[in-house]
């Protein structure tokens, strides 16, 4: 008796269960009136059929290779496949292991002129996917230049109404109030609390700082679309304005590290580690299925399977800011920076007292001017031999070499900077260059799933050490909880100070 297996498939644009049931129903059907044996069923649902990544496709391709049965029974060919390539070399691995394909719906006869049919067949089917394909993205775009939606899920708020996006006022509200408070250098997570105290949630939970960013990134909220190339501006009611939507997007461009470029930066991988197995965290990017460029932060033992770590990679902007804010907010803290103003003042002053090619110049200049002296001396002792005076002659150009040298060194330590001028280099940094904040003020961050732990360098501060100073390490720990990927929320920190 033949045997065959059923192969059941449907699309995920209009079709649904009851297209399976009908595909079995009629599959069953003529293995009955044709004496086929059916032993098993391999289904894929709301898969397309122009690409052979199918799970249940791929594993009955993979068990035709124990050649217990002799075809594979579709409701269509289309249902195998349509991609011509993709079906003539599936089909060239079924026949090689014993089996044929079988349409239950469509008879070609076993001659040559059954091959082409089936081939014309075939080509049909790919004709019509690629047509259809055509057909719909044509639609959408006429239908978004008449501003309506075409699918998908909508910003946090808008909704629905009638194939429109309508504004929630209430949502609108908390946008409004998230990118105000943003652009007057309001931390996210500062946001997120006032939100929190507000009773204010995000589908019933509290504000994440990817979920903040992702708002504050959105440029439907100004009244724009970008899609395919094509600007689309009445799709999307306005809920924030123009300027404000650019103020906020140039700041945040100051903060987001490694943005697109022809070159990326991470900004942090020369400083941060696996919290599990120690690994170095290295940079990683990804195409989401809009064609954008993501990036990331990966553990370098998972990313090139060194180990078993199992540690999720996570958005590189989101943690970047969240490093960033970090800093910002101790340096900004009254007692840290009067620490490290006090302990910069401290290195100056000793510097100043320490330079070692000033004090070297200093002891030849002395020794200098008293063989200058003792020539003198032998002079007018009635000393006068043309030896003494050549000597006399180099010693004086050597003093005033030296005297030259000692006024460059002196200059080098004549400007000291006030408390009030480091100060404000620190408060314009915070500014203008957040990034050498991070460069050099972070001196390692550890990261975990649950937690980050970044440490902080201090400045070089005096000991009574044989070298007259050691280096103090201030290490600032900070723990956040992940509850999956990139979605960080700060918990609390805790300071401790090492000598």
């Amino acid at each position: 008796m033949k045997t065959a297996v059923i192969y059941a498939r449907y699309s995920s644009d209009s079709q649904t269960e009851q297209s399976i049931d009908g595909q079995l129903r009629v599959c069953t059907e003529y293995a009955k009136n044709n004496d086929i044996l059916i032993l098993n069923t391999y289904i894929d649902r709301a898969m397309t059929g122009t690409n052979d990544n199918r799970p249940d496709f791929q594993r009955m391709i993979k068990d035709s290779s124990r050649k217990e049965w002799n075809y594979v029974l579709v409701y269509k060919f289309d249902r195998f496949s349509r991609n011509k390539y993709e079906t003539a070399m599936h089909k060239k691995t079924l026949k090689d292991n014993g089996v044929k394909v079988i349409s239950a719906t469509e008879f070609v006869p076993e001659t040559p002129e059954g091959i082409i049919l089936e081939s014309m067949i075939e080509g049909y089917a790919e004709y019509y996917s690629a047509e259809l394909s055509q057909k719909i993205r044509r639609g959408n775009n006429e239908s978004r230049r008449k501003g309506n939606l075409t699918g998908g899920k909508l910003p946090y708020g808008y909704k629905n109404v009638d194939k429109k996006a309508v504004v929630i006022p209430e949502q609108a509200k908390v946008i409004r109030y998230i990118y105000e408070r943003y652009s007057i250098g309001v931390f996210v997570k500062d946001i997120i609390a006032e939100l929190a105290s507000k009773g204010i949630m995000y589908n019933g939970k509290k504000f994440l700082p990817n979920t903040v960013y992702t708002i504050l990134r959105n440029e439907r909220y100004s009244g724009i679309y970008h899609f395919n190339g094509e600007v689309f501006d009445n799709i999307y009611p306005q809920i924030v304005d123009t300027t404000l939507f650019e103020q906020v997007r140039d700041k945040i461009s100051l903060n987001k590290y490694g943005k697109r470029s022809d070159e990326i930066t991470y900004l942090l991988k020369d400083k941060i580690k696996c919290g599990y197995c120690g690994k170095s965290i290295v940079g990683d990017n990804g195409t989401s299925r809009q064609g954008e460029r993501k990036y990331y932060y990966k553990c370098r033992g998972r990313k090139q399977k060194l180990n078993d770590c199992h540690k999720q990679a996570i958005r590189k902007d989101i943690l970047e800011n969240i490093v960033l804010e970090s800093v910002i907010e101790q340096i900004q803290k009254t007692n840290n920076l009067d620490y490290i103003v006090n302990c910069l003042m401290q290195e100056q002053q000793r510097q100043a007292q320490a330079n070692v090619v000033l004090n070297l110049l200093l002891k030849e200049q002395r020794t200098t001017e008293n063989a200058i002296n003792n020539i003198m001396t032998a002079i007018e002792n009635g000393g006068t031999t043309n030896t003494a005076m050549k000597r006399m002659r180099e010693l004086e150009a050597r003093q005033a070499e030296l005297e030259r040298q000692i006024l460059i060194e002196k200059s080098k330590t004549a400007v000291q900077l006030t408390e009030a001028q480091i100060k404000d280099f620190y408060l314009q940094a915070l500014a203008l260059e957040p990034k050498l904040l991070i460069s050099y003020l972070v001196k390692q961050i550890v990261l975990f799933d649950d937690r980050i732990e970044i440490q902080f360098n201090s400045p070089i501060m005096e000991s009574p050490d044989s070298r007259g100073f050691l280096l103090c390490e201030k290490s600032i720990k900070l723990a956040y909880k992940v509850p999956h990927r990139a979605e960080i929320t700060k918990l609390e920190f805790q300071i401790e100070l090492y000598v």
